[in-house]
């Protein structure tokens, strides 16, 4: 334990024999209601002597608390309890803000320059290709993610997921962008393969942030929900600026690549500041099971101590843990040890404990993750493929990009709404969640039938839009936010990963009936049905 108690000295008359009596008594009472193991009954020369005890406080100082005037040596231990640091300035809330960003701007950047993709790759599905290649890779990274979160370290992950987002962006901006040292062919390849490397990434990351904020407190995971809708509107904005102010069309995609990497890298540095605050290391080690105990002095560690009392001679010596234990052990002397408790390395588990401490803690948040499933699979079945179908004979194919953009601004301010103070039960969640299947026939009579749709006016779709945007956001990230707090500290980044599978399985069956959909649903013309997505470009906030 390696700290040492603090010694108090009244000095008073010498105890007198009753007096010794009546505090060795008090002792005895001590150690029984304390519930150890009890006094050892043989006494050699007047000593007593015990041994091995998981105390960090003398039992004695309760007895001696009730004869502080008659001269006994009064021994405690300092109090120590850390603490709650405080978010000064609100400043760990917003690099959590960033960190939302940062495991969705990479994708953002590869998808939103649709402009530049579809001149370098005329006739071609590029951006569906890239927006199903990021979901089948990162569905697959989230369950690799839930499989190593209990083998790699947090940290280790989320800094792996760092260097795969920033990699691939760097290489494709100066190889690509810059250099054009590719055929259109090769640069097709490399491309879905760069969006590959972001999305195993950038998911291994956000699986390992959700299980990072279950440690912290509500709000911070709802920062970071919040974050992942500003990426959408922070790279629109850098889009249409870029191209807005400079004209040649590699130089502002150039340009645009270089503000991502920017911002890459400030949320990384961010993280590797944050991650060393005593605000984020205390709600960590607490969670971990390696919080600073009332009464233990954090700054031990080392072998334990030996207190030698000598009540005739009121004489009190303190030794080390590690010295010989036959000394000083006559004429009424006591004898106590602190033993260390033992140091138990830290192995992998096994297949069957990975897959019970996953069964329960699914049992307690299962209807959490049927909530975000469902949430996300009606979002993806409309958006960004059925939506980017309506058209408008005024409007044209400014349409679909307004109908967007309200999706993405609404469903930023359903992650902030997300942040106000209400608990939701998992089956009432459950319940809303799936309410959100109207949206469905409401979008279809947006479309059909064909040329002479029911709902034809343009404002019907972006009030839709509007609506699903907000419900998205909302119970998008409340499930989220709320589920870390229905299991013990312990288990909460666990708890959170397995939260991220169902979120990317959501998306996934999402996408599986909007492929499947539009599969049956296309124009007998011939037309690709990736071509939907070539025009009108998804956004990561809903993938």
């Amino acid at each position: 334990m390696g700290s040492v108690g603090a010694e108090r000295r009244r000095p008073t008359l010498p105890p007198t024999p009753e007096e010794r009596d009546a505090w060795r008594d008090a002792g005895r009472d001590g150690w029984r209601l304390a519930g150890r193991e009890g006094w050892r009954e043989a006494r050699e020369s007047g000593v007593v002597q015990s041994y091995s005890f998981d105390s960090y406080q003398l039992e004695e100082e309760e007895a001696s608390k009730d004869a502080p005037e008659r001269g006994v040596l009064a021994l405690s231990e300092p109090d120590f309890e850390e603490p709650i640091p405080d978010d000064r300035y609100h400043g760990i809330y917003f690099a959590m803000l960033l960190a939302g960003v940062g495991f969705l701007l990479p994708y953002n950047s590869f998808i939103t320059d649709v402009d530049y993709l579809h001149h370098k790759f005329q006739g071609t599905s590029i951006v569906f290709d890239m927006s199903l290649t990021y979901i089948l890779v990162a569905l697959m990274a989230v369950i690799l993610n839930n499989v190593l979160v209990e083998r790699l370290s947090m940290h280790t992950r989320i800094t792996v997921g760092y260097v795969l987002a920033l990699g691939p962006l760097v290489f494709v901006s100066v190889f690509d962008v810059w250099l054009a040292k590719f055929s259109t062919r090769q640069a097709y390849v490399i491309n879905l393969v760069s969006v590959g490397v972001v999305a195993f990434g950038c998911t291994v990351q956000q699986s390992s942030f959700y299980g990072y904020m279950g440690m912290l407190p509500k709000r911070y995971t709802q920062g970071v929900m919040t974050g992942e809708s500003t990426a959408g509107v922070i790279i629109s904005l850098s889009r249409i600026f870029t191209k807005l102010l400079i004209t040649d069309e590699r130089t502002n995609t150039l340009i645009f690549f270089l503000v991502s990497i920017s911002m890459e890298m400030l949320c990384f540095l961010l993280h590797l500041l944050v991650r060393r605050s005593r605000f984020v290391r205390y709600y960590t080690s607490h969670a971990q099971g390696r919080g600073p105990a009332k009464g233990r002095d954090p700054r031990g560690s080392g072998p334990g101590y030996r207190v030698h009392l000598d009540v005739t001679a009121e004489e009190v010596r303190f030794g080390n843990g590690g010295e010989e234990g036959g000394e000083d052990i006559a004429g009424g002397t006591y004898v106590r040890f602190d033993a260390p408790k033992a140091k138990i390395r830290r192995s992998w588990p096994g297949v069957r404990d990975m897959i019970v401490h996953r069964y329960v803690v699914s049992r307690v948040i299962w209807a959490y993750m049927l909530s975000i499933a469902v949430t996300y699979s009606i979002t993806l079945c409309l958006f960004p493929g059925l939506e980017s179908e309506i058209r408008n004979p005024t409007l044209g194919e400014w349409l679909p990009i307004l109908i967007m953009a309200t999706f993405n601004m609404s469903d930023f301010v359903g992650k902030i709404l997300a942040a106000l103070p209400y608990d939701w039960s998992g089956g009432r969640l459950l319940f809303f969640s799936c309410l959100r299947v109207v949206f469905i026939p409401l979008f279809v009579m947006c479309v059909y039938p064909a040329g002479a749709p029911t709902l034809s006016h343009p404002a019907w779709p972006c009030l839709f839009s509007l609506l699903m945007g907000v419900t998205n956001g909302y119970f998008g990230s409340v499930p989220m936010i709320q589920a870390a707090g229905k299991v013990p500290p312990e288990q909460r980044e666990l708890a959170g990963n397995t939260m991220t599978v169902s979120y990317m399985s959501g998306l996934m069956v999402g996408s599986a009936v909007a492929y499947a959909a539009y599969s049956f649903t296309a124009p007998a013309s011939g037309a690709h049905v990736s071509t939907l997505n070539i025009r009108t470009p998804a956004n990561a906030t809903g993938h």
